[in-house]
């Protein structure tokens, strides 16, 4: 254009113009054919490009229209359509592939729009609306939770949010910050630090999944607390295999003797009342042990603990498998470990554990993690089994909490069942965690206030499968009916061969192996739980024979099934309160004399142990021992 004049001239075809001629390169007859590839290629590219924006701009517009209520959410779903695209050499070639490769990216852009899981309302029940289907320690020690719903929920924006819950808590704390947050799919992954044993610990928290709606986080699944804790514990190959499975309840006064391995011992269960562990001593000789985790410093008794370290030492160095039995026993200085609900105080030596307050989870934690880290190797001893409370079902007699229905119970035991697995499980990967009920099956007694095993196992089940599954395990009592019958084969119309029966002794103990073969019930790897039967005992009130016939009885029963991984007898020696309601359960009686069971106890697991059985056949009343297996 002349700017002079406004008007558009070309010079003439034949008029150079008047500027210096520029030099030109000479080019090949290679370079003309490299310049011409090149011009061909940026013009495929530029063709594709085309037509993937174009197929992305139609899907979009389709997609806006179909679904108003998220469009941003839509335009960042879209798939990622780089492709590497390889351009023939031949010229001859290219036409065919390169309409190929339009047509396949175009059609995945598409494909992938239809696919695209629909939009939908939350219900009325916004957790209902997806799973979290893992929430796990992963390889890199972070906290990693995957959601898995049907369709993306509609709300205020495109994303999904992570949040870490108390265990307490019944919903998101008003001004709590998301930990992370991601687009909105049908799955997601969102993932967070785990800050383990620091002050912000989320070791013990649950976490819920939202989605922000008008204004407010709305959960949209149910909290899901962290199933593989093992995963950064520092004790791996703690859980000691027993030899067999006949176990006992140890005399304390004759750890040091030889008595345990002359009755060939190969499992033992000690108690440990929490409160009589904690607080400082007054011995120079066993100072105080200072424990700091999650940020604060706790104060343990050092002798007391020294007792515990002679009991589990001593056991471990025999070669015994040790089941320690925590309880909560009160103490005025440490009443943040009852369950506010129990503080009215209550006719049971033991408690309800706190998992309703913040103090309470803090300290369980606290000891639960001290004792895992103590002992899980040699230098103090080994504990392989925990048993978390006592018969919980007898609320009454040996778990105390003001009565309630029984899913308020078994949430607030369930809360710090939790805590103690977690706290030892990811200090002992190996170790084995179990819950306690007694022989009370299934009673349905009116206005009862106590609770049968089944309906807790039950709940227990329910409440943990559905907040992250755990593996578990059943301890379970199976005394006769009643305690001062010996005969466990004697007819009751309380013990029968199903799921129904009202109590579960030995005579009938296929009723509770049958039950935890049940699929809801399996573990996370969908084998049958761990079976402990951690407590029970046989009187001689009415003679030893009795008494050592009905051992005989029940540990023939307990090795046929290998579902039952331990039979430990109540108990070593006679207690005298025990003594005076007609319970003689001791192998030996107060004075140390060796009662008749002895003997059979001794030799049961053995090559010899017919010779030392075979008079009981006929008291039972059989000719074969297989006679006794259901």
């Amino acid at each position: 254009m002349n700017f002079k004049t406004g008007k558009n001239e070309k010079p003439a075809k034949d008029t150079p113009l008047k500027t210096k001629k520029p030099f030109r390169r000479r080019i090949s007859k290679n370079d003309r054919k490299g310049r011409k590839d090149m011009r061909r290629l940026i013009s495929i590219m530029a063709v594709l490009m085309g037509v993937i924006l174009l197929g992305a701009g139609a899907a979009v517009a389709f997609l806006f229209l179909s679904r108003k209520e998220e469009p941003e959410q839509n335009m960042q779903q879209a798939p990622d359509i780089s492709e590497k695209i390889e351009i023939p050499a031949q010229e001859e070639e290219i036409g065919s592939d390169v309409t190929k490769h339009i047509v396949t990216a175009g059609g995945a852009v598409w494909n992938s729009f239809k696919k695209r899981p629909a939009t939908v309302e939350l219900p009325e029940n916004a957790e209902d609306f997806a799973d979290i289907t893992e929430c796990i320690i992963d390889e890199n020690k972070r906290i990693s939770v995957t959601l898995e719903g049907d369709g993306i929920p509609k709300s205020d924006d495109k994303y999904y949010y992570l949040f870490a819950m108390n265990t307490y808590d019944t919903g998101i704390l008003e001004g709590a910050d998301y930990l992370d947050r991601d687009y909105k799919n049908s799955s997601i992954n969102l993932k967070t630090s785990l800050n383990y044993n620091l002050a912000g610990s989320r070791l013990f928290k649950k976490f819920v999944i939202a989605v922000k709606k008008d204004g407010q986080y709305v959960p949209v699944s149910t909290p899901s607390y962290i199933t593989n804790p093992e995963a950064i514990a520092r004790f791996g190959s703690v859980y000691q295999q027993p030899a067999s499975k006949k176990g006992l309840l140890v005399d304390p006064n004759k750890l040091r003797g030889s008595e345990l391995e002359d009755l060939g011992v190969k499992q033992a269960a000690y108690n440990i009342p929490v409160a009589r562990l904690l607080g400082p001593t007054s011995s120079a000789a066993y100072p105080t042990i200072y424990y700091t985790y999650n940020g604060k410093t706790y104060s343990f008794n050092g002798q007391v603990v020294a007792e515990y370290d002679i009991v589990f030492g001593t056991l471990t160095s025999k070669g015994i498998t040790t089941t320690a039995i925590i309880l909560n026993n009160y103490s005025s200085a440490y009443t943040q470990l009852i369950h506010p609900q129990a503080r009215g105080g209550g006719s049971a030596p033991y408690y309800m554990f706190n998992g309703a307050e913040e103090s309470g989870v803090e300290y369980m934690a606290a000891v639960g993690s001290f004792l895992a880290e103590r002992y899980s190797d040699n230098t103090h001893g080994r504990i392989s089994n925990w048993i978390i409370a006592n018969e919980i079902n007898a609320r009454k007699e040996w778990n105390h909490m003001a009565y309630t229905d029984i899913e308020t119970y078994v949430e607030e035991y369930a809360k710090a069942f939790r805590v103690f697995y977690t706290a030892i499980k990811s200090v002992s990967s190996s170790a084995r965690v179990y819950i306690s009920i007694d022989q009370q099956w299934d009673r349905n007694i009116k206005n009862n206030t106590n609770y049968d095993g089944r309906d807790i196992l039950d709940v227990f089940n329910r409440n943990i499968s559905s907040k992250g599954n755990i593996d578990w395990g059943v301890a379970q009592h199976p005394y006769n009916v009643p305690l001062t019958e010996a005969r466990t084969w004697q007819g009751s119309r309380y013990v029968e061969h199903g799921a129904g029966t009202s109590m579960i002794t030995m005579a009938n103990i296929e009723v509770l192996i049958n039950y935890m073969k049940q699929e809801q019930f399996r573990d996370t790897k969908g084998e049958v739980r761990s079976i402990l039967l951690s407590e029970q005992g046989y009187t001689s009130h009415a003679g030893e024979a009795l008494q050592a016939a009905a051992f005989a009885y029940a540990y023939y029963k307990v090795a046929a099934y290998p579902e039952i991984d331990g039979f430990l007898l109540n108990r070593e020696t006679d207690a005298g309160e025990e003594v005076a309601q007609g319970l003689a359960f001791g192998l030996s009686d107060g004075g140390g004399r060796h009662k008749q069971i002895y003997d059979v106890f001794k030799y049961i697991d053995t090559p010899e142990h017919a010779a030392h059985t075979e008079f009981a056949k006929s008291i039972i009343g059989i000719t074969n021992w297989n006679q006794i297996i259901r």
